[in-house]
């Protein structure tokens, strides 16, 4: 028995898209990766154009070693933009990536779980009763 073999097998409409296949998960795993690399790098490019035009004071800067800094810096703060969405760009760039691939942007099951369980929730569904405030109010 490997892992994989103990993933459940059914769509869980509540925990979001589901791949239905182990291949295609993994594709799109690699999909969001390939992007959201590209997103980093568009963005690094982008912040050490915009710290070249910083002047640093030179009490605290200057010297042979910051502009190899500077570019560490503006890595990381575009690896951590694209890590938490960025400017969107990887949305747009996997959007495109999983059209290549022949793929949706959710997995077919997903969406059939997903609309099954709109039919049948709707139908089952009770209203809502309001808690009286009487109480709470002093």
């Amino acid at each position: 028995m490997n892992a994989l073999s103990a993933l459940p097998t059914t769509v869980d409409p509540t925990r979001g898209a589901t791949a239905t296949s182990t291949a295609e998960l993994a594709k799109r795993g690699q999909i969001d990766k390939t992007s959201q690399g590209f997103e980093a790098s568009f963005l690094t490019t982008m912040f050490e154009t915009m710290f070249s035009s910083v002047p640093t004071d030179s009490a605290f800067g200057g010297g042979p070693g910051e502009d190899m800094w500077k570019s560490f810096l503006a890595e990381a703060v575009a690896k951590q933009s694209a890590k938490h969405g960025g400017f969107g760009i990887s949305k747009a760039v996997a959007r495109e990536m999983l059209k290549l691939q022949g793929l949706s942007e959710t997995p077919q099951a997903a969406k059939d779980a997903g609309n099954a369980a709109k039919t049948t929730s709707a139908t089952a569904r009770a209203p809502l009763a309001m808690p009286s405030l009487a109480g709470l109010v002093a």
